[in-house]
Order: structure tokens, then C-alpha cells, then sequence
């Protein structure tokens, strides 16, 4: 009985066993079998670390692909925790190096963590840092290539092109705009540790190799940049204004040539500016009065509208115009007698444009200040753009009508100016400016996608009107006030404009914007620029006789460099 109760337990301890194998044998078939690649993920992701391989950021060059925005190679920390044999002893090492606080990269590193990244104090170390972080043979300690981004002309074309921050993402400029373009993908070296973070041999590391941002081609030239920039420091050191800002385009596509802004600063070195300097690119920023440069269009507006011949119709100025009671004087005492309307522009007679005005009438003048796209951005590719200011035509009588046809009580940015100018001088044709001109591959700088060139308007005024006004211009820079502009054998035209700054609704005594508004070579233009110095330290206020000049050293340079010939000018 006993013996037969001992094989029945023995039998069922048997059925036991074989349950509990039959159970492990499933369980590992389903683990090797079916649920494989989710048990291999996990392990994997249990050994796996990876360690960044940095992109390198597009390449910005000018029209001529030379470099404005380029990279410099760095070196950056990393920490492995596991691998640290005294974390307490390494951190004090190293923060010596990088001079920091010992506890404060202590505290960093000492995480239950398969890697830490030492950021910022260990971001793109310079070769001295790096080799003597090498040099201590630290285990668990990794210097990776990295890059810094590093601009070799420092402050030109510092406000358009802007910067990046530590990380490489792009913080102003054209950086932050194409910021998605120039960034690229980073890369990483993938490898394998165990739990006490040494190397498992015999499994394979994976390189994803990094992709390069796209390389961005300005139309900037760099040549006319670098002349416009010396002279408008120049005239910044000397006159001690409160700002100085131009602006070059080229008047038969909208292309923007030059462009700047003082004070400026060092790209390479932005943090230790404030930011009211490198947060306002000025030329598409600034709302301000233009003055008598804004004659130019309501000229151009009269004579496309036949309501005035410059030649033949004659206007006397006497000093004074009333305009609904208020009075409207010349910047002459007495006026300039009688004139032809082509002495009126020469001359920058306000009462004679009072009288232009009232032969244009207001809705007409009030639709060609919108025709010629001021009061509305002109969706320039740059960054901050203002819009301007103009008035609602219900607030649009003979006074508003009056003073806006010389240049008050409207309110503009340098490029409308400029892009409107273009207009005048090109045939009538407003477009869209840019200052992109392409983007391209990476090494190899392969076309992309080109920005198109975009015509607003293809008849803002006539082009027998343009010749005209190209002839008038020409004149004010020959025998008018943009006499100081003038440079002998070549057709120079332009206006100059003097105008009181507003603050609070008032005109302060004393403050003004001078500016000039200029092309050459008249009978073909090619460049076109606009200057404004705001309240200049000078005895002198007049556009003329202290921006007339830094406009001619600039046309004069850029003639040679164009390769511009004289003409007998006509």
C-alpha cells in the first residue's frame, strides 16, 4: 500500500516536472520565436549609446560665393558617468580647466545616466581647452567634434545677416529666418555598453553620418557692401550722429546690393552689445518723415498725370504758400522768384510743390503714394520690416495733400524708398526686393531652387515719364542741391532731403534726418542708393552738403569697381 502511494507521488511529481519544462520551453520559444524582435529591441536599447556627430551649418556667401557665414571646427564634452572611476576627483580637474565651479560639474555628471553632455561651459572648446581635457587620460571622458559658427568680416552686414546662439540655432537675421534651411540634420555614432559601461565586444557600431545644412546666395555684393560700409563709419565717427543707415539695389530687378546700418556690431561677439543695437536692421526697420527726397514722387506722379511740362510751365515762389490757413515756407528766405517746374525739383521749393499738389488734386496724389507701395511692407526677405505710415484718405485734405507732396506727415522705411526710387528711374517698374538670390547643396553648391524676381507693378508710371525723370534727377545733382554729388563725367542724378524729426506729434527745433537719394549712370542705371544721417553733431543741416558727399565717394569707388566708363554728359 505504501510502496503504491510512493510510485503515485512519484508520478505525479514526474507530471509536475515535465508541466514546469513543457512551460519554460514554451516560454523561451515564444521569447525566441515570436516575441523576438521585441525582446532584442529592448535589449539593444538597454546596451545602446550614442554619441552626437554635429552638422555643419549652410555656408551664406554673396553674389560672388564669397564667405559671410561659415563655420569654425570645435571640440565638445562628453561624460560617460559609469566609466568615471572618481567622479569627484575628474570634476575638479576639468572645471579647473574650464574655469567653473567643481560642484557645479560634479553635480552635472554624477547621474545615473549612459552619457552627459557638458553644456554650455564644455560647447565648442577651442584646440588649447581640448587638448588639455585630452591630456588628463580621464576615463570617461570624450571630446567630439563639433563646429562654431564664425563670421570673418565681423560687423559686415551684421544686422541682416544676424547670428546663432550656442546650440547653432539661429537667433537674428537671415540666420533665424532660413534657420530650418541652414541648420541640417545632426548625425550619431551608435554603440554598445553593458551595465558597468564597458564595451561589448563583438557587436558592431553604426555611424549615421550627419547632413549638412543647405548654403544660402545672397545678392549682396561684397565689394559695393564693404565701400558702403567704410563710408557710412566713416561719416559716423565724424559727424556723431545718432544713427546712419544706406542702401544699394540694383534698379532693373530689385536685388539689394548693399545694406547697412551704424552703430553696427561684431557677429563673432554679439553678447557684449545691447540688443536695441542688433535687434533693429534699420533700412527695413526705421519709420521716419523722408522730406524733400519723397519730391521725387509727387514730381514724377505730376508729370505722368500731364499736369505739369517741367520746361514750359513756370511756378513764382515768393517764400510762402497758404494752404487753408496755414502757411507753408521756403527753406530760402524770399523764395527762389520765378522758376520752371524743373527749377522747383532742382531748387526743392516746397511752396512749388504746394502748387504741385493742388494740379495733382488729392485723391490723385493720395492713389500714387499707394501705387509707388508706401503704407504697406514691401516683403523684403529680411527680418523686422515695418510698414510705414500714411493717412487714411478721410483724414486726407489739401493740408495732409500739401506737406505730403514734399515729404511730411508721411511716414516711410528706407526700403520703400529705394525700391520706389528704382520704380522711377527703371521705366516704371516696382518689384519686389530680395536679398536672397539662391539656395544651394552643401559642397557642392548645386542649384536648389532660385528666389524668382517678382515685378509688383509694371507700370507705376510711364516710360517716357521715367526718361524724364532720369533727365530731371540729373539736373538736381548738376546745378541743384545735389551739387556735392556730382562727380565729373559721369551722369549722377539724385534729391536730396532735409527733414525735421517728429516726436509726440511735434517737430523738435533743431533735429533733423538728412538724406540723399541718388543713381548712376543716369542713361543706364545700375545702382541705386540711399543714405539718411539722423541727428548729425554738424553746424551745417542740409542732405546735400553733408550726405552729397559720402554718396559721391561711394559712386565714385563703385565706378571703378563696376567698371562704369565716363560719358559727356548731355
Amino acid at each position: 500500500m505504501i510502496r503504491q502511494n510512493l510510485k503515485k507521488k512519484i508520478k505525479i511529481y514526474n507530471y509536475f516536472v515535465y508541466f514546469i519544462l513543457l512551460a519554460i520551453i514554451a516560454k523561451l520559444s515564444y521569447i525566441q520565436i515570436i516575441n523576438y524582435q521585441n525582446v532584442n529591441k529592448l535589449a539593444n536599447d538597454s546596451w545602446n549609446r550614442s554619441f552626437p556627430l554635429q552638422a555643419s551649418r549652410g555656408i551664406i556667401y554673396d553674389v560672388n560665393y564669397n564667405e559671410i557665414a561659415t563655420n569654425l571646427p570645435a571640440m565638445s564634452l562628453y561624460v560617460i558617468p559609469s566609466q568615471v572611476k572618481d567622479l569627484k576627483n575628474t570634476s575638479s580637474k576639468i572645471a579647473t580647466i574650464l574655469n567653473m565651479n567643481s560642484d557645479t560639474l560634479y553635480n552635472k555628471i554624477n547621474k545615473k545616466t549612459a552619457i552627459v553632455k557638458v553644456f554650455p561651459e564644455g560647447k565648442n572648446l577651442d584646440n588649447e581647452t581640448a587638448k588639455k581635457i585630452s591630456e588628463l587620460n580621464e576615463d570617461g571622458i570624450y571630446l567630439v567634434y563639433d563646429n562654431v559658427r564664425y563670421y570673418p568680416y565681423n560687423e559686415l552686414l551684421a544686422h541682416s545677416i544676424g547670428f546663432v546662439g550656442i546650440d547653432n540655432q539661429g537667433l537674428a537675421g537671415l540666420e533665424s529666418k532660413y534657420d530650418e534651411l541652414l541648420k541640417g540634420s545632426n548625425g550619431y555614432l551608435n554603440y554598445k555598453l553593458d551595465a558597468k559601461g564597458n564595451l561589448l565586444n563583438g557587436l558592431s557600431s553604426e555611424i549615421i553620418s550627419p547632413i549638412n545644412g543647405y548654403n544660402i546666395q545672397l545678392t549682396i555684393d561684397l565689394k559695393i557692401q564693404e565701400i558702403l560700409e567704410r563710408e557710412l563709419k566713416n561719416a559716423f565717427n565724424k559727424y556723431n550722429p545718432t544713427s546712419i543707415y544706406g542702401i544699394a539695389m540694383d534698379p532693373n530687378n530689385g536685388e539689394i546690393l548693399a545694406i547697412s546700418s551704424y552703430p553696427s556690431f561684431d557677429l563673432n561677439n554679439y553678447k557684449n552689445y545691447d540688443s536695441d543695437i542688433y535687434n533693429r536692421n534699420l533700412p527695413v526697420w526705421k519709420s521716419y518723415e523722408p522730406g524733400s527726397t519723397f519730391k521725387v514722387f509727387s514730381f514724377a506722379s505730376a508729370i505722368e498725370e500731364k499736369k505739369i511740362d517741367m520746361f514750359k510751365d513756370y511756378y513764382y515762389d515768393n517764400g510762402v504758400e497758404y494752404v487753408d490757413g496755414f502757411k507753408i515756407k521756403s527753406w530760402k528766405k524770399g523764395g527762389h522768384g520765378k522758376q520752371t517746374f524743373l527749377q522747383v525739383l532742382e531748387n526743392s521749393s516746397n511752396p512749388g510743390f504746394v502748387e504741385i499738389s493742388r494740379r495733382l488734386g488729392r485723391e490723385t496724389l493720395y492713389n500714387y503714394v499707394k501705387k509707388f507701395g508706401f503704407s504697406k511692407k514691401t516683403n523684403v526677405d529680411l527680418v523686422g520690416e515695418a510698414s510705414g505710415i500714411f493717412f487714411d484718405f478721410s483724414k486726407y485734405n489739401n493740408l495732409e495733400n500739401a506737406t505730403t507732396s514734399f515729404g511730411q506727415g508721411i511716414s516711410v522705411t528706407q526700403i520703400q524708398m529705394i525700391r520706389a526710387f528704382c520704380s522711377v528711374i527703371n521705366g516704371g517698374i516696382l518689384y519686389k526686393p530680395k536679398i536672397t538670390k539662391s539656395i544651394r547643396m552643401p559642397f557642392t553648391n548645386e542649384l536648389i531652387y532660385e528666389i524668382p524676381t517678382i515685378i509688383v507693378d509694371d507700370n507705376v508710371i510711364s516710360r517716357e515719364t521715367s526718361e524724364k525723370m532720369r533727365y530731371a534727377l540729373e539736373c538736381v545733382v548738376a546745378h541743384g542741391s545735389g551739387r556735392k554729388a556730382y562727380m565729373e563725367g559721369y551722369r549722377v542724378g539724385g534729391k536730396t532731403g532735409t527733414a525735421q524729426i517728429a516726436e509726440n506729434g511735434v517737430y523738435l527745433q533743431g533735429q533733423y534726418i538728412l538724406s540723399f537719394m541718388g543713381a548712376f549712370p543716369m542713361n543706364d542705371p545700375k545702382i541705386a542708393l540711399y543714405i539718411c544721417m539722423e541727428k548729425p553733431h554738424s553746424l551745417i543741416q542740409y542732405g546735400g552738403t553733408i550726405v552729397g558727399p559720402i554718396v559721391n565717394n561711394v559712386f565714385s569707388d563703385v565706378a571703378t569697381y563696376m567698371n562704369i566708363n565716363k560719358v559727356d554728359s548731355e
